[in-house]
């Protein structure tokens, strides 16, 4: 049996000194203004992502808590919602369709490491969530994944794969489970 040769002395992922400058400057203090401000200074908030890159439509709401690792890689929509405590893992771009709900607690997740290698560097691919979705509590959703238009993720779902649209799907790993059928209008009429 041959025994894994992993080495982790020689992993280094090579940044740009651009890219870690921006990032540094990131972490120092405006990651934690937005992280921190109270709700009601979710303006404030998005106007220091803006700022600092992020392209964020009318209309949105980022709750206290949302961390977001690298904001020139967020692209959001009209209407978007991130809730408490969600963490945007973004070396690569995650984009979030109009009218989508993230819940609290989600992680997605851009990078990974290539397991295949001794020194397992860092690898990265872009998240693209779609229009109308929902994601439920605590949701992870990996690099590459593609959420179609109007789907739902269930609470604690593990999405490492492609979701088609209009479909509920939840599970480890999330599967779908039947389409997505709105029943009223909004109001509740």
């Amino acid at each position: 049996m041959d025994i894994v040769q992993v080495d982790l002395r020689s992993s280094r992922t090579r940044w740009p000194w651009v890219s870690l400058l921006r990032r540094v400057l990131w972490q120092v203090l405006p990651s934690y203004v937005v992280r921190y401000l109270p709700r009601p200074f979710n303006s404030l908030r998005i106007a220091i992502l803006r700022l600092a890159g992020a392209k964020i439509g009318a209309h949105c709401l980022i709750m206290p808590g949302a961390k977001i690792l690298v904001p020139w890689n967020l692209v959001l929509d009209d209407c978007v919602a991130i809730g408490r405590d969600v963490e945007l893992y973004n070396h690569a771009q995650i984009r979030i369709g109009s009218n989508t709900l993230i819940s609290q607690y989600c992680f997605l997740c851009t990078s990974s490491h290539d397991y295949t290698r001794p020194d397992m560097p860092l690898i990265y691919s872009d998240i693209e969530i779609g229009s109308e979705c929902w994601i439920a509590a605590g949701a992870f959703v990996g690099p590459g994944v593609k959420i179609g238009n109007g789907a739902v993720i269930g609470a604690r779902s593990v999405v490492t794969s492609n979701v088609p649209e209009k479909m509920v799907c939840a599970g480890n790993p999330c599967r779908p489970i039947k389409p997505r059928e709105l029943t009223a209008e909004a109001g509740g009429k």
